[in-house]
């Protein structure tokens, strides 16, 4: 005895799927990695640096081990 066979009710999909994302899901990791990336360029736009030495100690780290 062999098995029914059962076909789909519907088509297959295409398998194109449309993704919106919101216009800050990609404004904001952006803006984030933009000025984390300048404060490495150009620490002395920090201005909150000035006053803790271990976040300056650790920016001309990253400094020196760029400019090898």
């Amino acid at each position: 005895m062999s098995a029914p066979l059962h076909t789909r009710p519907h088509p297959a999909s295409t398998g194109r799927t449309v993704t919106r994302l919101p216009w800050w899901a990609l404004a904001l990791p952006t803006l984030a990695f933009i000025t984390l990336l300048a404060l490495i360029i150009n620490p002395s736009e920090a201005h909150a640096a000035g006053g803790e030495p271990a976040l300056t100690h650790i920016v001309d780290r990253v400094q020196q081990l760029i400019a090898r």
